[in-house]
């Protein structure tokens, strides 16, 4: 594999490392490298006592009421609260006792982290039985989505599944909670990127009951912070704002599809939260991007590929602007 041609992050939303490479933008960055909402929930009111107390435990209790509805979880399978999934993604190769995990490839570069002996596999049908298979659905960042019906094949020929579902508020059909049935079957579900809030640090962890007695265990009596958990179990129970920000993501993303493939990129990929290009030099037009003031997601390992994040009117306009002139 040939070197990138620019530096490169290792994740989205390094807008420090953009600046140290390129400047600060006159115009401020437009970041386009993450899989986050432009259309963020709502912040509701959080009372002083949040801030200011230990967490309650009844409010915690309210806050995994409130995901176990929205997510549709199974009664057999419990729910714990996290201070993000990337902590539990780290967490798992220990609980499970497991050294090596089959990762179904290319998806982003956390979990070949937490599992440095994991082998990459192309497909679920690559998967090897027995083994500890780890799969993103919708996948990042290609978007591809395996149908939970065949997850749960999949889940009966191997020790354990481990379903990263980051982006499924936005493709629900892909959701296998609701279908959940064997009991080597863990799923991670995040309100960083469809509600937009990724500083909250709130994840779950939706396992059989002691796999998350076990996350309840390593956590504590404080798994997250009063603030997020007032604010979660807000987001998780407007199911008005839930069905209004689909359609809304739904509109931008076809907005920015719209707007490469005018341009003459091609789209190979994606979710309403972002799309993805092939291009021949991708790493080129990364840095051609960022030299006007747009920061893109591009990969040491795909040097053809390039991902935008979903975008508002504002932000579509300007990288409209951006693209006339470098494609020009």
């Amino acid at each position: 594999m040939a070197a990138p041609t620019v530096p490169l992050p290792e994740h989205g939303g390094d807008l420090a490392f953009a600046t140290r490479l390129y400047g600060a933008p006159a115009q401020g960055w437009l970041d386009l490298s993450t899989g986050i909402s432009p259309f963020p929930y709502p912040m509701p009111p959080v009372s002083d006592a949040a801030w200011r107390r230990l967490p309650d435990g009844a409010a915690l209790a309210a806050l995994l009421d409130a995901a176990r509805s929205a997510y549709r979880i199974p009664s057999a399978f419990d729910i714990a609260a996290v201070p993000g999934t990337e902590m539990a993604i780290r967490l798992l190769p220990s609980i499970l006792d497991a050294r090596i995990a089959a990762i179904v490839s290319p998806t982003y570069g956390t979990y070949r982290v937490a599992w440095p002996d994991a082998v990459a596999v192309p497909s679920v049908d690559a998967t090897p039985d027995s083994a500890v298979a780890v799969i993103v659905n919708p996948n990042n960042p290609d978007g591809h989505v395996v149908p939970p019906a065949e997850l749960t094949r999949l889940a009966g020929r191997v020790s354990w599944l481990i379903v990263d579902q980051a982006f499924a508020d936005v493709a629900d059909a892909a959701s296998i909670v609701p279908a959940l049935s064997e009991p080597n079957v863990i799923v991670l579900r995040s309100l960083g990127k469809f509600y937009g809030l990724a500083g909250l640090r709130l994840g779950f962890v939706i396992a059989p009951p002691a796999i998350v007695a076990r996350m309840r265990q390593i956590f504590g009596a404080w798994p997250v912070s009063g603030p997020a958990i007032a604010v979660g179990r807000a987001a998780l129970s407007d199911t008005a704002w839930t069905a209004a920000a689909r359609r809304r993501l739904a509109a931008a993303s076809a907005g920015l599809r719209a707007c490469l493939a005018r341009h003459g990129l091609t789209l190979v990929g994606g979710t309403d939260l972002f799309v993805l290009i092939d291009h021949d030099d991708a790493h080129a037009l990364h840095r051609d991007l960022a030299r006007h003031g747009i920061w893109t997601r591009a990969f040491a390992d795909q040097p053809r590929w390039l991902r935008f994040g979903t975008c508002d009117d504002t932000a579509l306009a300007r990288l409209d602007g951006a693209l006339t002139a470098i494609c020009r």
